[in-house]
Order: C-alpha cells, then sequence, then structure tokens
C-alpha cells in the first residue's frame, strides 16, 4: 500500500488543476480549429521549456532511447488535447470536461496493466463512483453525443499519458522541463500530421488565420497553462500516483464548469443533477486519501 503523500501536496495539486480548468475557457475564446489551436499550443510551449532550460543551464540532449520515448508520450498527449479540443467544439465545456472526468476509471485498469500489479478494487469503486457523478453532471444530450464521445476518448487517452510519465519520471530521471520541450515536440508533430491527414496541404495557411485576442488566449494556454502546469505535475508526480493525480483532475469539470458558467452563461444549460453530479465527484477525490491514510495507520498498528 502505498503511503499517503502529505497534505500541502493534494492542495498544490488541486491548485493545479484549476489553472488546467481555464484550458477549455481559452479554448471556447480561440477560434481556430482543435488541431490549429494544439499544434500552436505545443509549438509554443516546446519552445517555451527549451528556452526556459538552456537558460537554466539544463542540456535538451538525451540519449535516442529516452528522446524517442518522450517524442512518443507527446504524441499521446497531442491526440488527447485534440480529442479535448475537439469536444469543446462539437458541444460545449461542460459536457467536455464531464466526459475527461472519466479519467479515473480507466486509470484505475491502465495504471496495474502498464505497472504489472494487480487491479485494486478501492479504486475501480471510486473510479465508478466518479462515473456516476459524470452521469449526473452530463445529463442526458442526445445533441451533445459526439463531443461526449469525442472527450471519453481523451479521457481514456489521459489515462495512459501520465502512467508514462510517472515511469520516465521515477525510473529513468528525467528533468521535468526537458520533459515538456520534448514531450510538446512530439504532440506538435501529431498535430501537424492530424492537420494533412484532416483538411489536407490546405489546413497549413489556416494556421495562421488568427482572429482578434487569439495571439494572446494562445501565449497564455502555451506558456502558462501548459509549460508551467505540466512541468509543475510532472514535479508533483514524484510524490503522487498516476491514479491519485487522475483523480485529483475530476475536480477538473468543477472549476472549469464554474467558469464556464461566469464567462459564457453555460449555467443556463445546467440541470439539478449536475450540482449532485458534482458533489459525488468531490466526495470520490476527499474518499481516496482519507481511505489511503485510514489503511496505512490501520497496516502500522498491526505491525
Amino acid at each position: 500500500m502505498s503511503s499517503p503523500a502529505p497534505r500541502h501536496i493534494y492542495l498544490k495539486l488541486h491548485l493545479l488543476v484549476a489553472l488546467l480548468a481555464t484550458t477549455a475557457v481559452l479554448g471556447r475564446l480561440i477560434t481556430l480549429s482543435a488541431t490549429s489551436l494544439v499544434a500552436w499550443r505545443t509549438c509554443l510551449a516546446a519552445l517555451g521549456a527549451a528556452v526556459v532550460a538552456v537558460v537554466m543551464r539544463r542540456s535538451l540532449r538525451l540519449p535516442w532511447r529516452n528522446a524517442a520515448a518522450l517524442l512518443g508520450i507527446g504524441g499521446i498527449l497531442g491526440l488527447h488535447w485534440m480529442c479535448f479540443f475537439g469536444a469543446v467544439k462539437l458541444a460545449n465545456i461542460s459536457i467536455c470536461l464531464a466526459g475527461m472526468a472519466t479519467v479515473s476509471f480507466f486509470t484505475a485498469f491502465t495504471e496495474p496493466l502498464m505497472e504489472r500489479r494487480r487491479v485494486r478494487p478501492l479504486e475501480v469503486w471510486l473510479g465508478l463512483l466518479v462515473v456516476v457523478g459524470i452521469v449526473l453532471v452530463a445529463g442526458f444530450e442526445p445533441d451533445k453525443s459526439l463531443g461526449l464521445g469525442v472527450a471519453l476518448l481523451g479521457a481514456l487517452l489521459a489515462a495512459v499519458f501520465p502512467v508514462l510519465n510517472q515511469h520516465m519520471v521515477r525510473q529513468r530521471r528525467q528533468d521535468p522541463l526537458v520533459m515538456v520541450a520534448w514531450e510538446m515536440a512530439g504532440a506538435c508533430m501529431i498535430c501537424l500530421i492530424g492537420l494533412h491527414w484532416s483538411d489536407g496541404a490546405g489546413a497549413y495557411p489556416a494556421l495562421l488565420d488568427w482572429r482578434g485576442w487569439d495571439w494572446l488566449w494562445l501565449l497564455l494556454l502555451g506558456w502558462v497553462c501548459t509549460v508551467f502546469a505540466h512541468a509543475y505535475h510532472i514535479h508533483l508526480l514524484r510524490h503522487l500516483s498516476a491514479y491519485t493525480g487522475n483523480l485529483a483532475m475530476n475536480c477538473e469539470p468543477i472549476y472549469g464548469i464554474l467558469a464556464a458558467a461566469v464567462v459564457f452563461g453555460e449555467h443556463r444549460e445546467l440541470h439539478p443533477g449536475f450540482y449532485i453530479g458534482c458533489l459525488t465527484i468531490i466526495i470520490a477525490n476527499l474518499l481516496h486519501p482519507l481511505i489511503l491514510g485510514r489503511l496505512k495507520r490501520q497496516k502500522v498498528a498491526a505491525l
């Protein structure tokens, strides 16, 4: 049984989640397509992380196996983000974030599979509790089903990404900033390929079709919500399991939907089940560290 992390780590984790929740709002504000948006986000993030790493005198050179692994992980992240912003465009912020919050349910199975350990019943039950909350939050929205389906695919990809990242942090002890630079480069590559696959060569000129404040939202998205947030998330993975991190990420719908209500008035589309669903998600997040702590104390007392 893993030791529970210090309480301040959980507080920092939730502050990070609140920051990440703003990405959906920025995605709604930016007028570019989902794939173009992610291409710019990852390009700016890769450049920003590389510059900071060089200024801090951290070498970007890696053994080819590590570099290839990070590019591959970045490709998974790029696909996840394309699903994320695609769901925002196809449905709305609320449906997108609700679907993404199923990450913990998927992680309850992907983490044990990739780490070659048994599935923990606690994680499965808490994941199912989150799914109940998601159903209540999303409600019955037949006209948003495509957006919800894309969000669920993004959640599955998100369940794989942190497990692989955790392995790179703990086993290969990679520097977070260097990891961000390489992973964002991989994510950008997969987005550029995705642009050609979806829209052909004509999609590339559309990358420059910025309007209004797009440039500012993209800079915030690329440098604050990606370079800083991503590197800090990697730092927190030194103290938390991938499952604990993803479970806390289920609070992102709550923060994001509340932000969408303030900025876009999406609260008019919500039903009473939304509030019950939010409470269910919060309960699942609170129960996980509490139960882990209690089981740890019982184990120590039994020795």
